[in-house]
């Protein structure tokens, strides 16, 4: 079954985190680009600076030109749909004559992610994500996203964390240089102080964005609406598993939030536009889910269609595209990465495994062969908690890597890893004859129509009919309007 929702980059809700898990290995250095998508596409420049900026605005403006290019590897590369980008441009106009800043120039970028995520960074550099576009389902809403972007920007939140975050580095190399490794209380409070700071910036860019998109003629109940679609859609991703991370959280409670936000939006002018028929027009077709170009996942395999290879875990794992990296878990004891690296070729694999990456490697486990035409190497290693089984090979030029994970090593676990290896292969014509196209689909309610009946259009994919309630903001027996529009998944 092709998997229709794509990864949320949140912390792993099992007894194995990988975020965790994999830093035992030491570093895992020089990663490149192999799942992302070359950056293409378009982005969207609204508004033209009538001066060139200079001082603070100036340094903003290399900082954003310098990590924009980072931001698209990051996130898959650049969505291209032109009506989204015409609409979206159309509401980034409205939302800066609205913010007093009709002349200062915003470049909005949609990431090719299926992420629920929207961000800015300095210089007016604005993204979104399309998977924050499915889940929206009026103009007002992604009006409302952006306009809190808008807003971060204008009170100068992302130089205020650059700063923030160059005086937290500048104490973590302290700490090192001190104690010889970052001490865990220093980086705990570090992280603790620096959620904090980041929750009262977004309560402000909750009432700034809010009070911004009212004035640009939006409603202003749109922002606590989508508040609410969020939260519905992360508990739905996660299997509504406990947030063990909120402390954390770089956001504010979504209650709290979606109150806050619904107080501002009732000190603002009453009415304003939704326009959720034009909105639906411009998101038809929309991808949905992990973008084909960074892999498609059926079953237990793997598929890379642009770089055209394959692979196939063992049963039990659970596939998902993360950040650069293809992961896996297996209950709470067995976990998978897959990415690449970046060796020199006259670099031994043997030698790069022995290079001094894997904490824990067992030099004497070393041992090379051919898979399926590609030079190999793999080798086991051990930490206090983790045995691991990591093999590398050469594939088009590059390094890949798998690296095994188990709390207890095992002649089964040891024969998993090894199959794993034998199955990356070059792709066939059978193989990417398996991706399908996942997609958002429009549809007009009929008279008899009821939100069952619709849901039931999606009952033939994993928890489908839940995933429709969620996409429409719906709840099972709410009222459908004959002659509106309503989103549908499609796999074809």
């Amino acid at each position: 079954m092709i998997s229709a929702i794509g990864p949320l980059r949140r912390p792993w809700r099992t007894g194995i985190a990988l975020a965790l898990l994999l830093p035992a290995l030491a570093t895992l250095g020089g990663c490149t680009e192999l799942f992302g998508n070359p950056p293409g596409g378009s982005t969207a420049q609204v508004g033209s600076p009538v001066d060139k900026p200079t001082g603070q605005d100036a340094e903003d403006a290399v900082i954003g030109q310098r990590e924009h290019p980072r931001i698209i590897a990051t996130y898959g590369g650049i969505y291209s749909d032109r009506p989204a980008e015409i609409m979206l441009a159309h509401i980034v106009g409205r939302l800066l004559t609205a913010a007093g800043q009709p002349n200062t120039q915003y470049t909005i970028t949609v990431l090719d992610t299926a992420d629920v995520n929207a961000f800015a960074l300095p210089g007016g550099y604005i993204y979104v994500t399309r998977g924050i576009l499915a889940l929206a389902n009026d103009t007002s809403e992604i009006a409302a996203v952006v306009a809190h972007e808008i807003a971060h920007v204008v009170l100068h939140h992302a130089r205020a964390r650059s700063n923030k975050q160059r005086t937290d580095q500048l104490v973590d190399r302290v700490m090192t240089g001190v104690l010889g490794a970052p001490s865990d209380t220093a980086q705990q409070q570090s992280r603790l102080s620096m959620a904090a700071f980041s929750q009262q910036q977004e309560l402000e860019a909750d009432r700034k964005g809010i009070e911004i998109a009212s004035a640009a003629g939006y409603d202003p109940f749109a922002a606590s609406r989508f508040l609410a679609a969020m939260g519905r859609f992360s508990k739905f991703s996660s299997g509504d598993a406990a947030q063990v991370d909120d402390f954390l959280s770089s956001h504010p409670s979504t209650p709290d939030r979606i109150e806050k936000a619904t107080a501002i939006a009732q000190s603002m002018p009453a009415g304003g536009e939704q326009d959720r028929a034009g909105y639906m027009q411009a998101i038809d077709g929309l991808s949905f889910g992990a973008s084909p170009q960074q892999g498609t996942i059926v079953g237990q395999r793997y598929i890379q269609p642009a770089l055209k290879f394959t692979f196939t875990v063992p049963d039990g794992y659970k596939l998902q595209n993360a950040q650069g990296a293809v992961v896996g878990i297996a209950g709470d004891s067995e976990a998978v990465r897959f990415d690449s690296a970046e060796v020199p070729q006259s670099l031994s694999l043997t030698d790069y495994l022995k290079s001094g990456w894997i904490a824990g490697l067992d030099p004497n486990s070393v041992d090379e062969a051919t898979v399926n035409g590609m030079d190999t190497a793999s080798g086991s290693a051990r930490t206090d908690q983790w045995s691991f089984r990591v093999s590398v090979a050469r594939f088009q030029g590059e390094v890949v890597r798998f690296i095994f994970a188990a709390k207890a090593d095992s002649a089964r676990f040891q024969k998993g890893a090894a199959a794993t290896l034998a199955s990356f292969r070059p792709t066939t014509a059978a193989d990417l004859g398996q991706i399908r196209k996942v997609s958002v689909k429009v549809i007009t309610a009929r008279a008899g129509d009821t939100t069952a009946s619709l849901a039931l259009r999606m009952a033939s994919m994993s928890r489908g009919i839940d995933l429709f309630y969620v996409l429409n903001n719906l709840l099972p027996g709410d009222p459908v309007k004959a002659g509106q529009q309503y989103k549908i998944i499609t796999v074809g």
